[in-house]
């Protein structure tokens, strides 16, 4: 539309630069003077010299409008409330971060009672796929430094949902330690199954993390020296599908000289990658699972465990 307009224009200006000159009036008995008249060729440089003016405003109009917008700053101007940065979806017709709750539909830290010692991490060597972690539990209210190791095949577990967890990301194979509450004076094994349970099932749970798990059933529970180990199945929420999917999982359990919490490993995969073969990958893991009372020589201190969304 802008085009057409300056084409309007400089048509209008054309159609004016050819039409005749007013004729000349003259007064009754007045002599003039035929050198006064402009001669054709002085009027032929005259239209020329504003069909040239007229062409190039036109031209210089058309190529304002062909050029591509200015835009402003990251700042110059306003963005949308939501956080829209009108920049850059102006540039590219994308935002440049998510927008609300609709674009980082977070989730909450799980609780595994998992805290890692300070100036720690937990490390896994490649190699021999050995994992470590020095994590505080308490003893008699204080804090008491465990080291807990076992040896996984699947690589650590990245990102602020998670503690000291091993998985794979593909076939959701994987296992993670966890912390129990006090164990209050009781033995390893006279604590009932569902001691153990409550902190993986609960609403903060880590196998509660796109909704509570039904159907929870536990197969066996056997003493193994020190160990507790505790075989169940269970369904849980995909986060694909939102259908609710068969697992198979293996726990093992000790109580660290001097502690008064169980320090846990937890094995699982799913019903169909389990008689897949995946069920001998997860035992041999969770057979491989030690936790006992780290040196003392250092101040024990628990780190920081913040509880981002994801």
């Amino acid at each position: 539309m802008f085009r057409a307009s300056i084409l309007a224009l400089f048509l209008s200006f054309s159609a004016d630069a050819f039409q005749p000159a007013p004729a000349t009036r003259t007064r009754p008995h007045s002599a003039f003077s035929l050198s006064a008249l402009p001669s054709d060729a002085e009027s032929s440089v005259g239209r020329r010299d504003i069909l040239a003016a007229a062409a190039s405003a036109a031209f210089l109009c058309l190529g304002a409008a062909a050029a591509p917008p200015a835009f402003a700053d990251a700042g110059g101007a306003a963005d949308l409330e939501g956080g829209l940065d009108v920049n850059s979806f102006l540039r590219s017709g994308m935002v440049s971060q998510p927008m609300g709750v609709s674009g980082q539909a977070g989730k909450s830290r799980p609780e595994t009672g998992v805290v890692l010692r300070d100036g720690t991490d937990a490390s896994r060597d490649s190699r021999s796929g050995g994992v470590l972690a020095e994590i505080v539990v308490k003893k008699s209210g204080e804090p008491m430094a465990v080291l807990a190791t076992f040896e996984s095949p699947w690589s650590l577990a990245k990102g602020t949902v998670f503690d000291v967890e091993c998985r794979d990301a593909k076939t959701g194979d994987g296992a993670f330690l966890a912390v129990t509450s006090s164990t209050k004076g009781q033995s390893l094994a006279d604590l009932p199954n569902s001691f153990f349970l409550d902190r993986l099932f609960s609403s903060t749970g880590r196998f509660s993390f796109y909704g509570s798990p039904t159907d929870i059933k536990v197969k066996s529970s056997k003493m193994e020296g020190p160990y507790r180990f505790i075989e169940l199945g269970f369904s849980n929420l995909s986060q694909s599908t939102n259908a609710e999917i068969p697992r198979k999982a293996v726990l093992a359990a000790t109580i660290p000289e001097g502690a008064d919490e169980a320090v846990m490993l937890i094995g699982s995969a799913s019903a169909a990658q389990w008689r897949k073969g995946s069920e001998a990958t997860v035992r041999k893991t969770v057979e491989s699972f030690r936790a006992v009372p780290a040196p003392t020589s250092l101040k024990i201190r628990g780190k920081e465990r913040t509880n981002n969304n994801a």
